[in-house]
């Protein structure tokens, strides 16, 4: 990651390269924004193609082949979205802008975010650790069909598997996770800086679910972390107290209906909705709590930095 960072910021001219680089501790660093608006940055419109394939490339080192296959059908809905819009709003797939938080290639404490449309993917480095949320995909239209079949889905396993454990759940289980008849209109976190620690009703808890929905609802944690690299899903999952999960879902239980899920744990929100557009306009967002934008990695950098030496005569 750090090593594609100085790649990109290389292969930027010096008015881009300006753009791109922000301060650490610049406000823009701790922001979700994944509607269409002005962003901190360079454009990929605005950069030529090895500075733009070095930006894919920093963005493929946050994510699995899987979720940046996801995250280049987002990109390219725009085009679609714009031709259904009828061009009148000029969406295009070069909207998707990269900024760099701090010098990666010397500082211990920098960032990155890659972001436009349904499209928010923020890293925070600190000590040679990454902290890789939030981490938001979304898609509109979630599904594109010809010829009655879907040829662009591209949140479509975040939908079944979702569905698959509702079914699973039993009458019980659902009177339990289903917390409302009609859906939110977006997901509660939205674009806040500072995602809700705690979201009430709390909904199913895993430890009263029987195997096959504990089961289901751990598939679906993996799911959402699976969008990062293995090395860094399987420290994600490590934290991870699969008795404290709970899953609640909102709105009919059925595809095509505007409906919303989000699962919680320790220092764990994911957040699922359709709700938009008669239900064909998906928001998802894996975030933590005490985590987002580096919180986590850099409480232990300053705890490290700043603890009391041997002699207590201060901090190091």
């Amino acid at each position: 990651m750090r090593t594609a960072a100085g790649a990109l910021l290389a292969a930027l001219d010096e008015p881009a390269r300006q753009r791109a680089r922000h301060d650490f501790d610049d406000d823009a660093r701790r922001r979700l924004e994944y509607r269409p608006r002005p962003r901190p940055g360079v454009a990929l419109a605005d950069l030529d193609t090895a500075a733009r394939k070095a930006a894919h490339r920093l963005l493929a080192t946050a994510l699995s082949p899987g979720a940046y296959a996801q995250a280049m059908a987002v990109v390219a809905l725009e085009e679609v979205l714009d031709r259904a819009e009828g061009w009148r709003r000029g969406r295009h797939s070069g909207d998707y802008w990269v900024a760099v938080f701090g010098d990666p290639t010397r500082d211990d404490r920098w960032g990155w975010r890659f972001e436009g449309h349904h499209l928010s993917v923020s890293m925070t480095v600190v000590d040679d650790r990454v902290s890789p949320a939030p981490l938001f995909l979304g898609a509109n239209p979630a599904t594109v069909r010809h010829a009655g079949r879907p040829v662009s889905r591209p949140l479509g396993p975040e939908e079944d598997l979702a569905l698959d454990l509702l079914d699973a759940l039993g009458p019980a289980g659902r009177a339990a996770a289903v917390i409302a008849d009609e859906a939110p209109d977006d997901i509660i976190s939205a674009t806040r800086p500072d995602a809700p620690g705690r979201l009430e009703p709390l909904g199913a808890p895993a430890d009263r679910l029987g195997p096959s929905g504990r089961a289901l609802l751990h598939r679906l944690v993996a799911l959402y972390l699976d969008r990062l690299p293995p090395e860094l899903a399987a420290r994600e999952a490590a934290r991870l107290d699969g008795g404290r999960l709970h899953f609640a879902w909102a709105g009919p239980p059925r595809a095509g209906a505007r409906h919303y899920y989000r699962v919680q744990g320790d220092d764990l929100l994911i957040e699922y909705d359709n709700t938009a557009d008669d239900g064909n306009h998906a928001h998802t967002v894996l975030r933590r709590p005490a985590g987002d934008f580096g919180a986590d990695v850099l409480a232990a950098h300053h705890a490290r930095v700043h603890r009391p030496d041997v002699r207590g005569d201060g901090p190091r």
